[in-house]
């Protein structure tokens, strides 16, 4: 049995963004098995996210993404419950993420983005980093209005 260490807690907590003492209950569960232990706090968070489907998002960022050629671009309207997370570094890194994801793949509406593969990651679903966001933050994240702007297309 892996010893729970207040590091490792911390590395579980940061990559889950579940709660302390529910990642060291968990922990103790599974006998300090990072990876069990992520599993069960990432399915967790996942079913949290679903009960803050309903909430108002009145707060968010607009994110763009140019690509270094200049010749294309992603503009995704992310948003949140409160500017507080709207300025928190991990929202703002999921917009540039987002951006980029429709620069790159030209989804057509958010059904079709959310169902893409991530770009930076194809063996994760971009519904799964907003899913990851929803389940850090606390609050419901929804994607407003996206487009691709290209030249000669």
């Amino acid at each position: 049995m892996t010893q729970i260490t207040a590091k490792l807690i911390k590395e579980v907590r940061t990559e889950t963004g579940a709660p302390m003492v529910r990642v060291k209950e968990v922990l103790e569960e599974v006998k300090g098995d990072v990876r069990k232990a992520s599993a069960i706090l990432t399915k967790e968070g996942f079913e949290r996210t679903a009960k803050r489907a309903g909430r108002a998002t009145s707060a968010g960022v607009v994110a763009v993404y140019r690509h270094h050629t200049k010749k294309v671009a992603g503009v995704v309207e992310v948003l949140s419950e409160t500017d507080f997370v709207a300025k928190n570094e991990l929202f703002l890194e999921l917009a540039d993420n987002l951006a980029m994801q429709v620069a790159s793949m030209n989804p057509k509406d958010e059904k079709e983005l959310l169902a893409q593969d991530f770009i930076k990651d194809p063996k994760r679903p971009v519904e799964d980093l907003v899913k990851e966001a929803i389940a850090k933050t606390g609050e419901n994240i929804q994607l407003g209005n996206l487009k691709r702007f290209a030249i000669g297309e």
